[in-house]
């Protein structure tokens, strides 16, 4: 009698991304998912709350969490309500990745994020991110950070060099267990937040430094009519009037280029002909929502 081979048992469970603002974590996520799941941008802080991404593959489910980037002054409100989302996130999770630049020096960000994770028992995996560059004159100083994890990978999450290293890295720290969520899907955010994060990275785009971090966006509606168009409307909020007549522009030409690449983008994912009906209004307490 020809004995069966025993059923490999699969894994589950959670990896969250860290690391101080601008390392490129949610284009890493994005990579690792194989998916556009959060937003980027060259500037710092465009992730606001945890963002999940799912993978799931032959040998199990990894459930990402992509956190806002960490900073060492908190002052302002917008900047403590992120830092308390990456303490959350740090909970329940399995495998801890801290992504780092070799762009940047090591300075008071880069020792405050490393903080946040130095008395954690979970295993640690250190990414050296933007392996392509050609100027990358503190990879050594970041390369001395090994010996404060159980594992060191340089990548590219830009070009997806050695990012299927970091998925197997991730998968052999995971325990057994069952997917938490059905194959296919990649992601649990709701259909309405992504919609507004998508919105929300090309306001940061087109805008760069005229507008600073008082904007946010809410979607109120997505309904697919009887035509079959996907109707979605949507409220862009800032802090100012002035920040307001900026996101507008002249002639209102702004508003209209923003919605215009937002619905390029969302055709293109959904396959689906969308229409984007979207407003500016002004909330000086808009931040206060983003604890809800």
């Amino acid at each position: 009698m020809v004995e069966k081979t025993p059923k490999t048992k699969k894994k589950a469970g959670f990896a969250v991304l860290v690391g101080r603002s601008n390392v490129g974590k949610s284009t890493l996520l994005n990579a690792l998912v194989g998916s556009k799941i959060a937003i980027t941008t060259p500037k710092p802080q465009t992730t606001r709350k945890p963002v999940q991404g799912i993978l799931t593959t032959p040998e199990g489910q990894v459930v990402f969490v992509d956190t806002p980037g960490v900073f060492k002054d908190t002052k302002d409100s917008l900047s403590k309500i992120l830092l308390k989302f990456v303490k959350n996130a740090l909970r329940d999770i399995e495998v801890i990745i801290y992504v780092t630049d070799p762009t940047r020096a090591i300075g008071t960000e880069e020792k405050f994020a490393l903080s946040l994770i130095e008395k954690l028992d979970q295993p640690k995996i250190l990414v050296i991110n933007k392996t392509d560059l050609m100027d990358t004159p503190y990879l050594e100083s970041m390369r001395a950070l090994a010996d404060r994890f159980d594992k060191t990978i340089e990548l590219s999450a830009k070009t997806g060099k050695n990012v299927d290293v970091l998925r197997e890295a991730i998968f052999e720290n995971l325990p057994a267990g069952e997917a938490y969520y059905p194959d296919g899907q990649m992601t649990n955010m709701p259909t309405e937040e992504w919609v507004a994060e998508l919105i929300r990275e090309k306001l940061f785009l087109r805008l760069r430094q005229e507008v600073p971090y008082s904007v946010n966006v809410v979607v109120d509606e997505v309904t697919r009519r009887e035509n079959g168009v996907v109707y979605i409307k949507a409220r862009v909020q800032t802090s100012e009037e002035r920040y307001k007549r900026m996101i507008i522009g002249a002639k209102a030409q702004g508003i209209k280029e923003i919605g215009q690449s937002t619905r390029r983008e969302l055709q293109t994912v959904m396959c689906v002909p969308v229409f984007l009906d979207l407003t500016v209004e002004t909330d000086k307490h808009w931040v206060e929502g983003l604890t809800g």
